[in-house]
């Protein structure tokens, strides 16, 4: 009778050692994937409402959301918004993504006239990883500044333009 007493004893033992065994068991960090890039297209790089003076200056909007003027640029309040360009960036968490801005543009005038964008710092800094698990995403928020130069060279109106901003995953 004790032979049987042992034998049954032993399942009811085992079963609560697996149990401890399998929680100690870690899977395999997920294999890296491509990053994917969205952008914003309600928050592109916007600059807003100024108006410049004789000798022009610059136009910064910042990763933040704020906006700076030099020179004899002056901000204009007068409903139109300004904002830095914001990007989503899809990927596995821990993964390494390097920004590369591209070189300086011109934007071109509905009245004439260009002026120079100079792509800014993103709110992540030039490098960062990826913290949030898909679908989630990562928000990087770019800003620029814009240089003006005098009213005959920079009549008033709408400048537009592309710029090129490069994600690389590392």
């Amino acid at each position: 009778m004790s032979d049987s007493r042992t034998h049954r004893g032993r399942p009811f033992f085992l079963l609560p050692m697996l149990l401890l065994a399998a929680q100690a068991v870690v899977a395999q960090e997920s294999p890296p994937r491509p990053i994917a890039v969205y952008v914003n297209p309600a928050q592109g790089l916007i600059f807003g409402a100024f108006f410049q003076g004789l000798s022009g200056g610059t136009v910064i909007v910042y990763p933040d959301g704020s906006r700076a003027v030099t020179g004899s640029v002056i901000q204009a309040n007068m409903g139109y918004p300004f904002s830095p360009a914001i990007f989503e960036i899809v990927a596995n968490p821990g993964t390494v993504v390097s920004i590369l801005n591209g070189p300086d543009v011109l934007l071109t005038g509905s009245n004439g006239g260009t002026v120079r964008l100079h792509i800014g710092a993103a709110s992540t800094g030039s490098s960062f990883v990826t913290t949030v698990v898909p679908p989630a995403r990562n928000e990087v928020r770019i800003g620029g500044t814009l240089t003006v130069g005098p009213p005959a060279a920079n009549p008033s109106g709408s400048y537009s333009g592309v710029f090129t901003i490069t994600f690389v995953q590392e």
